[in-house]
């Protein structure tokens, strides 16, 4: 008997969503992948780290590390610079960015738009196509579907097959988001749609629904606009709270004692590539291919109070510096943490990045500590914590890595020139921190 032919398979986009599921697709018997990534110095290095079986990511993702090794040393995966590799390839994803930009916040589809004239060029006739980046609803019909087919000289759903999905991941959850979540696949047609379904059913074990495109998107925008929606209510109960000189912390947990009761965390900012562009996303797109001029205002408020959050740990700072006759211009501030996530190297619209311009500003000198992130240019980084610490008048907690729930105050007391803490993330016990000589200022406590 001969072997069975094997299913190739192109990744574009070596990022938080492409490394994993080609990762995956590459370990089940039959299917042959191939990751594309550009050889630009911002992110090039991943073709060669990826090509030794080593993860890029330096947060923990449980499992990642041995699946890569295990793909690459099966041959199964590699990484290239090369779209021309398109040309034998079964089934191609699409996981590029597409951020938002301006004050308009449109999308920006740089990205996206040259890797599917790059995909075009090189399409294979009876191939499938799928978009899992996250874009506003319409994108890949009315954007990608007619780049495709220019480009190729073929039809979606009758030369070639076209499909949506999006991902669902978290950074420190990788593997675990896309095996055991619900998967939603959008195709241009039945058949496209059957094909991807058939695809994800080999590395997801819940259930795969499917739909048509224009709903795929949209659910997409809405699942994130909602989560967006309910932090931002968390973070101005936060406030409050503050207000009223209570802890929001005691309030969430007597609402939430109620079983279909859950208020979000709050917190000094949200970050990632999803949540703080996918409300523009979806408001966005209905401007552009709904009936009706609706504007989406509620989940557009959720999105400037949740921006609001960096400014707001700013005001706190500025508060504990006048009790303590510290001027903004002469001080230093350490914030502990710049990714986004805890115990993650993501830096994607971090609140970080808004806290430390705001700080700036005001000619603060700003350091950073963080045990995950290689490099940072928006402040002076250091793995450091006692030397970020020597000298400064204020510790901002931004991100809740576990290493600091574990902080010796006394030691980095004794390193301060003045003893304040803002903690943006409920990390410490405030009761400990005075004891230990702090004054201590937290999100959501009075």
């Amino acid at each position: 008997m001969g072997r069975t032919a094997l299913t190739k398979i192109s990744v574009i986009g070596m990022g938080y969503v492409g490394i994993p599921v080609a990762a995956l697709l590459a370990d089940q018997e039959g299917l042959d992948v191939t990751g594309i990534q550009r050889r630009s110095q911002r992110s090039g290095w991943k073709i060669d780290v990826l090509n030794t079986g080593r993860s890029p990511f330096e947060g923990d993702e449980p499992g990642l590390d041995r699946l890569i090794s295990r793909v690459v040393k099966k041959r199964r995966f590699r990484v290239t610079e090369d779209f021309s590799v398109i040309k034998d390839m079964d089934i191609v994803l699409i996981d590029v960015q597409t951020p938002t930009d301006g004050a308009d916040h449109k999308p920006r589809y740089l990205s996206l738009k040259e890797v599917s004239r790059q995909v075009g060029t090189h399409l294979k006739k009876g191939s499938l196509v799928v978009i899992e980046s996250t874009v506003a609803p319409g994108t890949t019909q009315f954007v990608v579907q007619p780049i495709l087919e220019r480009k190729s000289g073929l039809k979606a759903g009758r030369d070639f097959y076209l499909a949506y999905s999006y991902e669902r991941i978290m950074p420190g959850r990788l593997l675990d988001y896309i095996i055991n979540l619900p998967r939603i696949v959008g195709g241009v047609n039945k058949k496209s749609r059957d094909k991807a379904v058939r695809m994800y059913k080999k590395i997801v074990k819940a259930d795969v629904l499917s739909t048509d495109i224009l709903t795929a998107e949209t659910s997409k925008t809405i699942e994130n606009a909602y989560r967006d929606v309910n932090i931002a209510f968390a973070n101005e109960m936060a406030m409050v709270c503050e207000s009223l000189g209570i802890d929001v912390y005691e309030v969430r947990e007597l609402i939430n004692s109620r079983a279909e009761r859950h208020m979000h965390i709050p917190g000094i900012g949200v970050g990632g590539h999803c949540l703080p562009k996918d409300t523009w996303l979806l408001g966005y797109g209905v401007k552009q291919y709904g009936r009706s001029p609706i504007n989406p205002e509620f989940v557009q408020l959720a999105r400037k109070i949740n921006n609001f959050m960096p400014i707001h740990a700013t005001e706190m700072i500025k508060e504990a510096f006048a009790s303590r006759k510290v001027s903004l211009r002469n001080a230093r501030v350490a914030i502990f943490g710049v990714a986004y996530l805890e115990d993650s190297d993501d830096v994607r619209n971090t609140p970080a990045y808004d806290l430390i311009r705001e700080l700036e500003a005001h000619g603060t000198e700003v350091v950073a500590h963080d045990p995950y992130v290689q490099t940072f240019p928006e402040a002076e980084l250091s793995r450091d914590l006692y030397h970020v610490v020597k000298g400064s008048d204020c510790i901002v907690i931004a991100t809740k890595h576990k290493s600091y729930f574990k902080l010796n105050l006394n030691k980095i007391k004794s390193l301060m020139r003045t003893p304040i803490i803002v903690d943006g993330r409920n990390v410490l016990d405030q009761t400990k921190a005075e004891k230990a000589g702090f004054l201590y200022k937290g999100i959501g406590k009075g």
